[in-house]
């Protein structure tokens, strides 16, 4: 019998970046204004989850927003385990420039970041390679300790990026190509095949969705 360990991901809710500035671990708050979005996710979760967030308030506001509506439907959400591996990625001595101030900042090696976004480490940062490889390991360890579950994940858009490069293994480039909007779903399962497995399961993930927005929210 396949173990199938279900990831739910689901990004924080919007924030106030009027001048689109690289916020990454700057924690900021979110904005929770809407019932509207978070009634319409609240029946597309499973009952009885490991629920889970980074440690930045967004997320946790997020998830805290979500409760109230899981709870309208005869479901108990448990407390929220804080995994800071999947924060968004930390832009170091870049964080809180917009890509104006950026392309100053790196002068000439604007061009060469833009080639290799992926790759590049801001000082005192981290590359979006290095977020893959922290939520690989976090994912890894998760999924090892509690198989069989659901797990809902309170997130970033970088991290859900990431967590699907790992699933799909994609390279860190590729994987920044995926649209991840707030509030949206992705959802991803690890599977371990029993004495019989599947023809043709070669790769443990599967991805069912990705940014899914119900259409009152698109």
């Amino acid at each position: 019998m396949t173990v199938t360990t279900r990831w739910w991901w689901i990004r924080h809710d919007k924030v106030h970046n009027p001048e689109n500035r690289l916020y990454g671990q700057s924690d900021i708050a979110a904005i929770i204004s809407d019932a509207g979005p978070y009634e319409r996710l609240a029946p597309s979760l499973p009952a009885d989850a490991l629920w889970l967030c980074s440690h930045l308030g967004r997320a946790r506001e997020t998830a805290a927003a979500l409760r109230p509506h899981m709870e309208a439907l005869g479901q108990r959400p448990p407390e929220i385990l804080e995994l800071p591996e999947i924060a968004e990625q930390d832009f170091g001595a870049w964080q809180g420039m917009n890509f104006a101030e950026l392309k100053a900042h790196l002068g000439h090696g604007f061009d060469a970041f833009w080639r290799a976004p992926a790759e590049a480490r801001p000082p005192g940062g981290e590359s979006f390679a290095d977020v893959i490889a922290r939520v690989a390991e976090a994912v890894g360890r998760i999924t090892a300790e509690h198989p069989g579950r659901d797990i809902i994940a309170f997130a970033h858009g970088g991290s859900i990026r990431a967590a699907l490069a790992v699933a799909l293994d994609l390279a860190p480039g590729r994987a920044l190509s995926f649209q991840i909007r707030n509030l949206s779903l992705t959802r991803i399962d690890h599977l371990i095949p029993g004495e019989d497995p599947q023809s043709g399961l070669r790769y443990p993930w599967r991805v069912h969705q990705v940014n899914q927005l119900h259409p009152e929210d698109d």
